[in-house]
């Protein structure tokens, strides 16, 4: 057959980052796949300077992105905008990526189209509709629309075969977020201002989640306030989400504490290279169980539910809710019990090898018949 017409759409920096290096992988076979990119820009600026990081240029950009955006702007607006494209370009298999309003705009869009859809980190979930909302619904949604789901652990495969997924349709890859991140970390980074000249230990903070706002996210920053009580030798650091209603709630707790440094929201990679440099990680993100025990580094998740069991099991992430007590007593355990914080820093990392892009475009080889060889599926060494 005649070269292979991908398209990968994101609109978020999550997105972007576990997507760049299956385009990346994509462009080292020019003579069979004739790979487009299309963004959404569900977030703008967050988006752009991963984009720049790993050097890819869009060939479309919506540009969605509106002040105070609701779910219903962004799934219409990418789903209007993404029928013109299709239309125009006509690709034999659009790539969507994870869980956001853009992922199963993309998909729906491609369904509509009759395109054929490739899900990349298919079938998370908590069995909760509204937990992350709407997360857990786009990715639901999306896995009914797939026709190839590239499942990042087989935990997540395990979830796909319960809903039905024929297994022909599944492979195990690994999590293209650990591909990103070996690509990103160096020892010899340099951080821009206080960051750099910090010689205590580092505590690293993110929240931002829907279901968290207002007292659920007090709750935390008082257990910093705890924890901070107990121990001089940490500091915070906390890139504050740029959501008004989660640096309401910052300033009011945590405005004027000593040894806490509130920063804005960093690029990915200073980031990623904070969190390399951290001790202990307190985060309700989903992305960040995947890379902390890539790196070696124990995270407290503030939530109640994950989609990423497989942390759990393995022992590198401990769900802590946002019970004040809760947190403050797991943070006591890690920081002064050196055990304790070795058996999770030294658990072994059940996300990827950094090869995941690899097995998604050798699963597309394979598929599409432009090889012989089937790829193998992932498995934690």
């Amino acid at each position: 057959m005649s070269k292979l017409k991908i398209m990968a759409i994101f609109g978020t920096r999550p997105e972007a980052i576990k997507m760049a290096p299956v385009i990346l992988e994509l462009r080292k076979f020019p003579a069979i796949f004739e790979t487009t990119v299309t963004v959404t820009a569900q977030h703008r600026e967050m988006l752009d300077q991963v984009l720049a990081l790993f050097k890819i240029q869009p060939d479309f950009d919506l540009n969605i992105m509106l002040a105070g955006q609701t779910l219903f702007d962004i799934t219409s607006r990418a789903l209007l905008g993404l029928n013109e494209i299709l239309a125009q370009v006509k690709p034999d298999i659009v790539l969507v990526h994870g869980d956001t309003t853009t992922t199963f705009a993309g998909a729906l869009a491609a369904f509509y189209h009759q395109i054929a859809v490739g899900h990349v980190e298919a079938g998370l979930r908590t069995g909760n509709k509204f937990s992350p909302f709407p997360e857990e619904i786009n990715r639901k949604l999306t896995t009914a629309l797939a026709d190839l789901n590239f499942a990042p652990t087989e935990t997540a495969r395990q979830n796909l075969l319960k809903e039905g997924v024929s297994a022909e349709k599944i492979f195990v890859t690994g999590n293209t977020v650990i591909d990103a991140l070996y690509q990103t970390v160096r020892a010899d980074f340099k951080f821009d201002g206080a960051i750099e000249n910090i010689s205590r230990r580092i505590i690293l903070v993110t929240t931002h989640r829907r279901e968290n706002l207002g007292e659920p996210m007090r709750q935390v920053y008082r257990a910093l306030k705890k924890i901070l009580a107990d121990f001089a030798d940490v500091e915070i650091i906390f890139p504050v989400h740029k959501n008004p209603r989660v640096r309401e709630v910052v300033a009011a707790e945590l405005g004027n504490v000593a040894q806490v440094h509130l920063i804005e929201p960093l690029d990915y990679e200073p980031f990623a290279n904070l969190m390399n440099r951290a001790a202990l990680i307190l985060t309700d993100s989903g992305g960040i169980q995947e890379e902390a025990p890539a790196l070696g580094k124990p995270v407290l998740v503030l939530r109640d539910t994950t989609e990423r069991p497989e942390a759990v099991e393995a022992g590198t992430v401990k769900l802590v809710g946002t019970d004040t007590e809760k947190i403050y007593s797991a943070a006591k355990i890690l920081l002064s019990e050196p055990d304790e914080y070795q058996k999770m820093a030294a658990a072994q990392n059940p996300y990827g090898d950094g090869l995941a892009a690899k097995r998604i475009v050798q699963a597309l080889l394979w598929r599409y018949k432009f090889s012989s060889e089937p790829p193998e599926f992932f498995s934690p060494k």
